[in-house]
């Protein structure tokens, strides 16, 4: 069967995560007794009671999308090996920063396996028992991080199997890495076979493990006696609780959990995951476990036979990883990405559309809802995906009394949403959308009078707050245009969302069908300039906060713009995304103590980019980092003093790299390793302070 038979049960399984991750992540941590004396069953959404916002990082999210992009990173290999994954998390992940529970060397088995990884111990013995002990290397993460390989594997469990053993083993060992490739089977098969009883008997064909088996029949034997799932869970409890399984959060109740809320919700999706968040232990791990298993096995048909889960999640989800520019996401751009793994994984060729939004799956929006920003008398606005009423995909907004004076307002995030942050996790990100950047935008409408759609953005600006600027109305028709609009200049602040406002001189009261929107390449001018500090209380300011930073130390600098300090090799800041290609960034550079330091560009993580730096005060060099490999492209003599600056410029355009260096060449280099990433600063060892970064496209011609 050709992967496009099960793009759309992908997406069910991408959402379904999600949406049981989000159910279940605000009373992670809760005891049983607390959620149920103050909810009795979670059957719905419980964010605003418990204080916290919905849509959040959680490592269930961050670790599952991230760490499956070693698939892609090498290669699309069927049998990725173990070493690949534990490459993966050395580059994505920054440290004590992301994805992780850093709950510090010997307490949280993840933190312990980087920390493996960082000293050396490859994987799969980074994760292992010998060198972690049992009881570290069986707790809960194993599971938690595998959907997204199994959905690449829809219907080949042999292959999604072999896969997740590799990717956790990384991490864990034992029984905790035998439960993960249990839970790889059953998702496998479940795009073919959608009967529980069926795919249970068959996953444990998969299991190495007779204590685990005898678990899952114990689980499913209970469950086949008592519907009642407080009942089974007061049955589980003294035979495979917490106080039996040591540890901060050990695999086997969470994993038997997760069969009895499979089991016991049927193929009701919404009973499924509400089960599962409410019996506590790790609520979000095992709802998202759920999620995505009946994602994948009920469809986009199942995830809507209940309450309206995904209105309020409109796809959106954070993938929070040291790669800035793919921290803001959604389901639809996260499904592409395992259908195109999924096809070359299995040598199918396959045209994956590279646009950023084009709402192709059954009710996807992508982000966009109703604009919460203050834009004046709004108009009623309804969303939804057009493919729900035609076979047409495109995101319709409905208006209703738009009017002169009164206008239809929707946006959808480009950065992080600071007003709506959640601090269980670092959220670390790079805006997606830079200033100077080409929009384009296929729209036409659908029904009613003359009505114009007008681009806007909302962005942060130098003292915190939200600003908004808009563009020029395109008068629609209906028939389908594209229309082009370049980002206006916000002086290097960060753009959080991109808006579209529908206005009309006369009351318009019909639908608008913005069928694709996208943008790509660097920007043609993009920079922020000089001494931007404004308190000398505050070197941290909103306005840095679109780089991320694996160096230790990222500051407003009271002298220039920045401050770069690591105490340690490879301390990177990067700014930008994947659709950045060709392009210069350049910054005039102080160096103090240190023994490296420069720009960096086409970063796809921290550990996997080019970088031109000036070393030991002695010479410059073209560097390629990859996976702890660095390999010297170019070198010259090039003596250079203490605290004098040099306006530094590195330059990518096709495969060729070029340092000018005070407005001189000083090296050229040939490499096609990279072919896109974001931009920005390398310190090893020491620091430097940085006036001015400013990045522009070359695409047309190098500069």
């Amino acid at each position: 069967m050709s992967i496009q038979k099960y793009e759309n049960d992908i997406y069910a399984g991408v959402l379904g995560k999600i949406l049981g991750v989000y159910l279940g992540r605000p009373v992670e941590g809760w005891s049983y007794e607390k959620i149920q004396d103050t909810f009795g069953e979670i059957r719905y959404y419980v964010h605003e009671k418990a204080g916290v916002p919905l849509i959040v990082a959680d490592d269930d999210i961050s670790g599952t999308f991230a760490f499956f992009r070693a698939i892609e990173d090498h290669g699309f290999e069927k049998n990725t090996p173990a070493k690949a994954f534990g490459d993966t998390w050395l580059n994505y992940i920054i440290e004590n920063k992301t994805i992780l529970w850093w709950g510090g060397l010997g307490r949280s088995t993840e933190h312990t396996a980087y920390l493996n990884l960082k000293n050396g111990i490859e994987a799969p013995k980074s994760g292992s028992i010998e060198v972690n002990g049992k009881i570290l290397a069986e707790q809960i993460g194993a599971q938690i991080f595998i959907d997204a390989i199994a959905m690449a594997c829809p219907g080949d469990p042999e292959t999604a199997v072999e896969l997740v053993r590799n990717a956790a083993g990384v991490s864990h060992d034992g029984i905790a890495v035998e439960a993960a490739c249990h839970l790889a089977a059953l998702e496998a098969m479940a795009f073919e076979e959608k009967r529980i009883d069926v795919l249970l008997d068959r996953a444990a064909g998969y299991v190495k493990s007779q204590e685990l088996l005898d678990i899952i029949g114990d689980v499913r034997d209970i469950c086949g006696k008592e519907t009642d799932w407080r009942k089974v869970r007061a049955y589980l409890d003294p035979k495979y609780g917490y106080d039996v399984y040591p540890g901060c959060c050990h695999m086997v109740p969470n994993h038997a959990m997760v069969i009895a809320a499979f089991i016991l919700g049927g193929d009701d999706f919404q009973k499924s995951i509400s089960i599962a968040a409410s019996a506590a232990w790790d609520t979000d791990c095992n709802a998202g476990n759920v999620g995505a298993l009946n994602g994948i096995r009920l469809g986009i048909e199942g995830i809507n036979g209940g309450a309206d889960f995904r209105g309020p999640v409109a796809d959106l989800m954070y993938v929070v990883t040291s790669d800035g520019g793919s921290v803001v996401t959604d389901a639809v751009l996260e499904t592409k990405k395992i259908v195109e793994a999924a096809a070359k994984m299995r040598g199918e060729s396959l045209s994956v559309s590279e646009s950023r939004y084009t709402f192709e799956y059954p009710g996807a929006v992508q982000g966009f809802l109703k604009c919460e920003f203050d834009h004046g008398a709004a108009a009623d606005v309804r969303i939804f995906n057009r493919n729900e009423i035609s076979g047409e995909n495109g995101l319709c907004i409905e208006c209703s009394h738009v009017a002169d004076g009164v206008t239809a307002n929707v946006s959808t995030q480009t950065f992080i949403d600071f007003s709506k942050l959640a601090v269980n996790f670092s959220t670390v990100a790079s805006p997606t959308l830079y200033s100077s950047q080409v929009v384009s935008t296929t729209a036409y409408r659908e029904s009613g009078g003359q009505v114009y759609l007008r681009p806007y953005i909302l962005y942060y600006d130098i003292d915190d707050q939200i600003q908004v600027i808009y563009g020029d109305g395109w008068e629609l028709s209906e028939d389908a245009e594209t229309y082009f609009w370049t980002v206006p200049d916000t002086k290097g602040m960060s753009i959080c969302k991109l808006g579209y406002q529908m206005e009309s001189r006369k009351r318009f009261d019909g639908r608008i069908v913005l069928k694709e929107i996208d943008w790509n390449g660097a920007p043609a001018d993009f920079s922020q300039r000089g001494m931007l500090m404004n308190s000398i209380w505050n070197t941290s300011p909103l306005w840095l906060a679109g780089f991320a930073s694996s160096a230790a130390q990222f500051a407003a600098d009271f002298k220039r713009t920045y401050c770069v300090s690591h105490e340690e090799a490879n301390g990177v800041v990067t700014i930008g995304s994947r659709e950045w290609k060709d392009y210069s960034v350049e910054s005039t550079i102080y160096y103090s103590l240190h023994q490296e330091g420069g720009l960096v560009a086409r970063s796809t993580g921290h550990r996997r980019f080019y970088a031109a730096v000036l070393n030991g005060f002695s010479k410059a060099q073209i560097i390629l980092e990859q996976d702890g490999k660095r390999t010297v492209l170019g070198e010259t003599e090039y003596p250079y003093e203490e605290e004098t600056g040099y306006c530094m410029k590195l330059t990518v355009k096709g495969s060729r790299l070029y340092l000018d260096i005070n407005g001189k060449r000083v090296l050229e280099a040939e490499d096609a390793t990279f072919r896109c990433g974001g931009g920005g600063f390398l310190i090893s060892k020491g620091t430097m302070t940085c006036d001015s970064l400013i990045v522009k496209n070359n695409q047309q011609g190098l500069q």
